[in-house]
């Protein structure tokens, strides 16, 4: 497939949607923990994690959330090849990007919205990879990092989700998607996993 392919080629064909492309920042570890740990362990899609952190930080997100859900966590290296049930953590100071094979790239170019990883690089990369097989979730943080973003996956057929200011501890980045108006639901932060459950599984009602 290409990247103007109209129609995005299946890497798992037992879903709906082969991608969920999450961003956040302040406030998103919990954010994070609480999505998480509401999937079952047969989630049959991919997820891409962008958490802004800290240039020096270690990397430990992945390793925190894996503690928190049955899904197996890593953060993510270049060539990986996405796998169904697999959560991809950006690593820090690398952009996050994904080819329309599933395969990840890492890329240290400049920053976009003052952050690296970006997700506005990584929900653009998802938009033209999987189009209407992508998506996208805007969690708590500062700033309007993912409006852009998510604008490009409304616009190439993805689905596109964001946390409600009742639930957001930062709201900025969901109310910069939202005021887009590329936002399919606005959730509070408890109905995001099973909206997932439901959008990836059309005949799964709710999360095991």
């Amino acid at each position: 497939m290409t990247s103007d392919s109209s129609v995005a080629s299946f890497l798992f064909a037992n879903a709906a949607f082969d991608l969920v492309a999450i961003a956040t920042s302040a406030g998103g570890l919990h954010a994070l923990e609480v999505i998480l740990t509401d999937l079952p362990k047969d989630f049959p899609a991919a997820i891409a994690i962008v958490q802004h952190l800290s240039p020096e930080s270690p990397g430990l997100l992945a390793g925190i959330l894996n503690r928190h859900t049955p899904l197996l966590v890593k953060q993510a290296m270049a060539d990986d090849r996405l796998q169904a049930g697999m959560v991809y953590v950006a690593p820090p100071d690398r952009h996050l990007l994904i080819n329309a094979s599933g395969i990840i790239k890492l890329a240290q170019t400049k920053r976009v919205n003052f952050a690296r990883p970006s997700a506005d690089v990584l929900f653009t990369s998802v938009a033209q990879s999987f189009r209407q097989r992508a998506i996208a979730v805007i969690l708590t943080g500062r700033g309007r990092d993912g409006a852009t973003g998510i604008q490009q996956i409304k616009q190439l057929g993805g689905t596109t989700i964001a946390q409600d200011q009742t639930t957001a501890e930062f709201f900025d980045m969901p109310r910069a998607a939202i005021q887009t108006l590329a936002v399919d639901f606005v959730l509070p932060l408890a109905e995001i996993a099973p909206m997932l459950v439901k959008l990836v599984w059309k005949d799964k009602p709710s999360c095991d």
